[in-house]
């Protein structure tokens, strides 16, 4: 299960990769469009904000699966590893519900905003934009249980041995 879930996260990953490129060439053509050709594209900055809501989210899924997001150890290094293990599975939950509740709601609001069409561009329905927020609230929910499982069993590693990026960039 942990291996088709990993490359189930890969795939996101390839997914919002794709996302990404999409909108470079988005945003370069309505570039293009309105100081090359003085011709401005209406729909291209309506589109390439929906391309980044999905990337975000969906980026937001490959970061909790590799535990990247924020994220404030320096309390949870100092403790052993009960107290350690209960702070993780304390942290654990509220992100669970937090999970949850992206999920839930994101459901009713895909569902109600279903037939709703985008504005500069009429075949696109808000559904199938706001179905990413229960998409990853879902696959976020299963990466939470996952590690939850590994914690209340004892095998979810402490972290802290890979270094972690300084945010410079040129490492």
């Amino acid at each position: 299960m942990g291996r088709f879930f990993g490359r189930l996260i890969d795939l996101v990953e390839w997914w919002a990769v794709l996302l990404l490129v999409l909108m470079v060439v988005v945003v370069s053509l309505g570039v293009f469009f309105r100081y090359v050709v003085n011709a401005a594209l209406v729909w291209y900055d309506e589109f390439a904000s929906y391309l980044l809501v999905w990337l975000t989210f969906l980026g937001a899924v490959v970061a909790s699966q590799r535990r990247r997001h924020i994220g404030f150890e320096l309390l949870q290094y100092r403790l052993g590893p009960s107290a350690w293990r209960a702070l993780d599975c304390v942290s654990e939950l509220f992100v669970l519900g937090f999970q949850g509740v992206l999920l839930w709601y994101g459901w009713l609001l895909t569902r109600k905003m279903g037939d709703e069409t985008a504005i500069s561009l009429e075949w696109v329905k808000m559904g199938w934009v706001y179905s990413v927020l229960p998409l990853s609230g879902g696959l976020m929910l299963l990466v939470s249980l996952g590690r939850l499982g590994r914690i209340l069993s004892g095998t979810e590693d402490r972290g802290g041995g890979e270094r972690v990026w300084s945010g410079s960039s040129s490492e």
